[in-house]
């Protein structure tokens, strides 16, 4: 008889019911994830990092009740070529309808208070250049300095992808 915790490691198979675990209605991160270590209070940690944007999320428990967790979006390099936008999350209202996709889930227990959970949803919306060139009459997508220079100068940049954060605190302390 086959049995699945001889198969599956101990922590993967929750990755692997996460998706079937999802409420109906709420959308499935495109990146699977098991919670994070949990994290002591007013100790700094690194959430993710997105090269695209040049961006690093990082947050800490604060242990006040009113406001337990904060999230900060920080600059990763100085001179790190952006790919992507990073966006403030009260602007862009990041959801399905409005062409944000689900990208990344990430849960951060407080190590004084296992029931408290700090739980991170991270978006992304692509942008209206993300799709690559055409192809030409040899087979080959290519791109001309000149043409980009030329509509850069005349303003017709496609759009960069976008990226933003969401951070819910999930149970009480005390």
């Amino acid at each position: 008889m086959l049995r699945l915790h001889t198969i599956l490691p101990q922590a993967g198979w929750l990755a692997l019911l996460l998706p079937a675990l999802a409420p109906a209605g709420e959308p499935v991160p495109e990146i699977q994830r098991p919670p994070a270590l949990p994290q002591a209070v007013g100790v700094l940690h690194t959430l993710r990092t997105i090269p695209e944007a040049c961006t690093r999320l990082q947050g800490h428990f604060t242990g006040d009740p009113a406001a337990p967790y904060r999230l900060e979006a920080v600059p990763s390099a100085a001179r790190c070529p952006r790919r992507a936008a990073w966006s403030d999350p009260s602007q862009a209202a990041p959801s399905e309808a409005t062409g944000w996709r689900l990208n990344d889930v990430i849960r951060v227990p407080n190590a004084a208070c296992p029931a408290q959970v700090a739980v991170v949803q991270v978006w992304r919306r692509d942008g209206a250049g993300s799709a690559p060139p055409a192809r030409d009459a040899q087979g080959r997508a290519r791109v001309y300095l000149q043409e980009r220079m030329q509509a850069a100068a005349a303003g017709r940049l496609p759009a960069l992808p976008q990226f933003t954060a969401r951070l819910q605190v999930v149970g009480r302390c005390g």
